[in-house]
């Protein structure tokens, strides 16, 4: 591939299946539509796929080796669960990860129901004109936001197939802002299983014959504790796991740069030190950016990354893994953003590493 930090690598098939694939409703727990649409899109570029019994997918290339490279994003999308339906047929939730309450009121909403599809509702709120006086200060919180499906009353919402339990996600669609951004919502982290689906498909249309065996990951469960990771990583037992997920935007209103870090949109992605990161790998990486003229942006963990680097890292023993993020702004909303070239470097990164790493490579400690 050309060093031209400037080259562009996706196509419009490309573009088609991300519009697809964010579009689709894919909570954690629910994956299985979004997978679906995920290997569908792969297949041609891989030698074999497999499926675990949770939903994590993944596809093969040059399966059999000894030497097996993992390369990682995660499937899910936060949502909400229906928690209870009062008899007036107004309906309360709990989180489905890590959903955001602040940003609920107003929002559209589809139900996801067993038997009846998709049922549409809405977040109400009090309108401006009555809150006055001690309600000038209510703010939405976990105690007071409520679903409104227009029914009279909680045996009409049972009617509709809605039940305690049933999944509910943000009605939207992905869209292109001033022709840099994509915006929409669930960009964590499909936009990273999109990612990697482009890495195989560069892999297969450039005849790169890899040395090792390749897994093309896309985890379930992440925005619940990494669940979806920690048993992939035991099933395919990797000698090495790259991971990419999102990170924070940090040059917009209201973001520390001194407690979230000085990242960009539009400035490449980001590599993270962190305990969890093996330092060889991540010299590796770094050293390719710098070959390949890929702009690179740096962040430190304290603990913890919070991502599925964590899972693999720790497993087996210990993974020698390394995180590689792409900047997004307003993370856990409707309008995620991030940047084109971002995702286009994201991908020419973890292709370019993949050609680096050989079959056996040492990443000792020391």
């Amino acid at each position: 591939m050309s060093k031209s930090k400037d080259q562009q690598i996706l196509t419009p098939n490309s573009e088609d299946f991300l519009q697809r694939y964010l579009n689709n409703a894919s909570p954690t727990g629910f994956e299985a539509s979004g997978q679906k649409i995920w290997l569908d899109y792969l297949k041609p570029y891989i030698d074999d796929w497999q499926l675990d019994n949770y939903g994590t997918a993944y596809g093969i290339i040059n399966p059999g080796k000894d030497y097996k490279v993992v390369i990682e994003g995660h499937a899910d999308e936060i949502s909400w669960f229906v928690h209870h339906i009062s008899e007036k047929g107004f309906i309360n939730v709990v989180r489905n990860g890590g959903s955001d309450h602040l940003i609920a009121p107003s929002k559209r909403v589809n139900i996801h129901t067993r038997h009846n599809g998709i049922v549409k509702g809405v977040f109400g709120w009090p309108a401006i004109h009555v809150r006055k006086g001690a309600d000038a200060k209510l703010t939405p919180s976990m105690d007071n936001i409520f679903i409104d499906v227009g029914a009279k009353n909680k045996e009409e919402v049972l009617e509709m197939g809605i039940h305690v339990g049933c999944v509910i996600t943000y009605e939207d669609e992905m869209t292109v802002l001033n022709d840099r951004y994509y915006v929409g919502r669930a960009l964590d982290n499909r936009i990273g299983g999109f990612c990697i689906a482009e890495v195989a498909r560069l892999l297969r249309e450039n005849k790169v014959e890899l040395p090792y065996t390749l897994y093309i990951v896309n985890s379930v469960q992440e925005e619940v504790g990494l669940r979806g990771a920690e048993m992939i990583a035991d099933t395919i037992q990797p000698n090495v796991a790259i991971i990419t997920d999102v990170t924070h935007d940090t040059h917009t209103p209201l973001m520390s740069k001194q407690k979230h870090g000085d990242v960009k949109g539009g400035k490449g992605p980001t590599v993270t030190y962190a305990p969890a990161v093996h330092n060889n790998l991540l010299n590796l990486i770094i050293d390719t950016a710098e070959a390949h003229d890929i702009p690179l942006q740096r962040e430190a963990a304290s603990r913890r990354t919070g991502t599925d680097t964590d899972a693999f890292a720790y497993s087996n023993g210990g993974v020698p893994s390394a995180l590689i993020s792409l900047p997004l702004r307003y993370m856990h909303t409707t309008v995620e953003m991030a940047h084109k070239e971002d995702v286009n470097n994201v991908i020419r990164l973890i292709y370019e590493t993949l050609l680096k790493i050989e079959d056996q490579h040492n990443f000792k400690y020391f």
